[in-house]
């Protein structure tokens, strides 16, 4: 993927979660991995945002998507007002209720283009260090998320200089195994890691999506 495309991708993303409604509410956009590093091109744009709980449900929705589109829980995991602007973009899990993930990448992302997005209700920073923890008890390591990431925008301000930072490549991050060991991974382990998480990511194509509660 050329980078400048990505990054324009990237700044469209932040543009919808300013200024449009969205199935829930995002607190934080990052991008993390290969785009951070200044890579051109890239094999795939890594972004991660923070989602927000809905507060107040809706069961007079619920009830009607559930009737009309065979999707439960429209109100109560995603905003009813999107579901009504957006019910092409509607998506349920394997359960048939609707998942808040698949709906942000519908309504952020094309399904052509090699992009992967993260949804977590928590900050990015402490996922990572979260993920870790359970990779390494499972001995998954694949499932660890790439600590090298860029903040563009948290809590409804959108930063200032972290996207011409990006375009200009002035970022500057250790390897991945370093990064990995400075988080507490041994050499060998951190090694073994970079492996496992760099076939798995060889394997994605698309667009691709992973919801995650911490």
């Amino acid at each position: 993927m050329d980078r400048d495309a990505a990054l324009d991708r990237v700044d469209a993303v932040v543009d919808a979660v300013e200024s449009e409604t969205l199935p829930v509410p995002v607190r934080e956009v990052w991008v993390y991995g290969d785009v951070a590093l200044g890579l051109d091109p890239l094999d795939r744009l890594d972004v991660y945002v923070t989602k927000d709980i809905l507060l107040r449900g809706d069961p007079d929705a619920a009830e009607s998507f559930e009737r009309s589109h065979g999707v439960k829980g429209v109100g109560k995991s995603v905003r009813a007002e999107w579901a009504r602007e957006h019910p092409d973009l509607l998506r349920a899990n394997a359960n048939g209720y609707a998942a808040p993930e698949k709906c942000l990448a519908a309504h952020l992302l094309p399904d052509d283009e090699p992009v992967h997005l993260e949804v977590c209700n928590a900050s990015f920073e402490d996922n990572v260090t979260q993920r870790l923890k359970g990779a390494v008890e499972r001995e998954a390591y694949e499932q660890i998320l790439d600590p090298r990431g860029v903040c563009l925008y948290a809590d409804g301000q959108r930063s200032s200089d972290a996207m011409s930072k990006l375009r200009n490549g002035e970022f500057a991050f250790p390897t991945l195994s370093g990064a990995l060991e400075m988080l507490g991974l041994e050499g060998d382990d951190a090694e073994t890691a970079v492996e496992a998480m760099r076939a798995y990511r060889a394997e994605q194509t698309g667009t691709s999506v992973r919801g995650d509660v911490v």
